[in-house]
């Protein structure tokens, strides 16, 4: 008999977050405070679900390898991991967002090869390429927004919210590449294996999704 334990990956910050009051609609709560607790497995109120907390970028990974049964993250998450040995079930509709490209107001004015500095390398390198642009890409980490202050790039690739912390450095939202939101994501092997209790969970979320409501 197939073990019916249910692992959902979650990352940490916003989009845990913003998923904790959507699995509580369907009565899904943990039993630690997630504020206060260092622990990375959850336990919840139900015995064969627990959720695991981690990086944001690696919450595809654990769910292609089966680590994790099921897990949400972000859309440019999944654009960047490429979406293998995974299936997108849900658009929850959260941690919404745009993927843009951003920089001083002249940036895209100039000729030859843009440097673009980036977490989002297969992004930028896919949508420049659409574009006809050539572009040499600088990967980095986080700071996005220093680089083109010191010279390190042109322009970059990163996700935007408000925009705040683009004008507070002189820069400006240019090119708008992809909207962002989270997404259901499940293991294709749980998917079949696990089907009867993934269904039941996706069912009951969709339905909420569809009542027009809002975490």
């Amino acid at each position: 008999m197939v073990n019916q334990n249910i692992i959902i990956a979650l990352s940490k910050g916003r989009i845990f977050k913003d998923t904790l009051p959507l699995l509580a609609h369907v009565g899904i709560t943990p039993q630690d405070d997630p504020e206060t607790t260092r622990k990375l497995i959850l336990d919840t109120n139900h015995p064969h679900i627990k959720l695991l907390i981690l990086r944001a970028s690696d919450v595809p990974t654990y769910v292609q390898y089966g680590a994790a049964d099921m897990g949400v993250a972000g859309k440019d998450v999944l654009i960047e991991h490429g979406g293998e040995g995974l299936f997108e079930l849900l658009d929850l509709n959260i941690a919404r967002c745009r993927l843009m490209v951003a920089g001083r107001p002249d940036a895209m004015l100039q000729t030859g090869r843009l440097r673009v500095a980036t977490k989002y390398t297969h992004s930028a390198e896919c949508y420049f390429a659409e574009q006809g642009r050539q572009i040499e890409l600088i990967k980095l980490y986080g700071s996005m927004e220093l680089a083109p202050l010191v010279d390190l790039a042109d322009c970059i690739v990163d996700v935007v919210d408000t925009g705040n912390t683009l004008r507070a450095n002189g820069l400006e939202p240019l090119l708008h590449i992809a909207d962002i939101s989270s997404r259901l994501i499940v293991n294709r092997a749980a998917q079949k294996l696990k089907h009867r209790v993934i269904a039941d969970l996706v069912k009951q979320l969709d339905a909420y999704l569809h009542a027009g409501a809002t975490p």
